[in-house]
């Protein structure tokens, strides 16, 4: 019976790949994929010529069927933009239309933007609550930062560049001085990291540019004596390039 793979892809440099991942996009008879184009970029290095259909967010529902109707005859795999489907895009619709009609879903992991930013952080690993893309409006942003204030877990989420003041000056207000760790543009040619706390963020980003992925210390941890304990500086990692 035909399979859905759902196959992660890198999160900015293109060799974060696995052998399997390359064999699988190498050898399913379609890729749905959430943004063509950098999929395109993926598949020209490694010179896979599969063909590709798109599938994002504003897919119409019509596009599900359809894909669930090609696994009727062949294999298909799922790639998102970047990092791991399913994980704050729209193929969890798919995954559950797949499983629906009986077919089998199979994982082929690897880079994951959440994962990689947790793992860098300095802050608690052993258990964590991933936020994924923080509300838009004003409002709902600050209720749910809000509701962190006795989270006593690692918390994790993303941001936009053009919004990432408004949430530090929020995460000052409403969480204090907690330990806090901004990545930006992870695995890409200026991947930086910042470790400190918000009010030290807002001085630093001023002019934010680039993909971030935030890391928060739970509740009861107070930023400079956590890093200071820790023995990590109080200051970001310059811009570097990496490898």
């Amino acid at each position: 019976m035909p399979v859905l793979y759902v196959v992660a892809t890198p999160i900015g440099n293109l060799e974060d790949i696995t052998l399997r991942a390359l064999r699988v996009l190498g050898e399913v008879g379609v890729i749905a994929a959430e943004d063509t184009r950098t999929t395109r970029r993926l598949l020209a290095k490694y010179s896979i010529r599969t063909p590709v259909t798109s599938y994002h967010q504003f897919s119409h529902p019509a596009r599900v069927q359809s894909l669930v109707d090609v696994l009727e005859r062949q294999d298909v795999a799922l790639v998102s933009e970047a990092g791991m489907p399913g994980i704050s895009d729209p193929g969890f619709t798919l995954v559950r239309a797949a499983l629906r009609r009986g077919y089998t879903v199979t994982p082929v992991p690897g880079a994951s933007a959440v994962v990689t930013a947790l793992a860098i952080s300095g802050l608690p690993t052993d258990q964590f609550v991933y936020l994924g893309f923080l509300p838009r409006r004003p409002a709902e942003r600050r209720k749910a930062l809000a509701a962190l204030a006795t989270e006593s877990r690692t918390v994790v989420g993303f941001e936009a560049p053009h919004r990432l003041r408004k949430t530090l000056q929020d995460l000052a207000t409403l969480l204090g001085q907690r330990p806090l760790v901004l990545c930006r543009e992870l695995t890409k040619l200026y991947e930086e990291v910042y470790r400190g706390d918000a009010a030290g963020a807002l001085e630093h980003f001023v002019q934010p540019r680039g993909e971030f992925t935030i890391v928060i210390g739970g509740c009861g941890l107070s930023s400079v004596a956590y890093w200071e304990a820790e023995g990590a500086p109080h200051v970001p990692d310059r811009h570097r390039k990496t490898r």
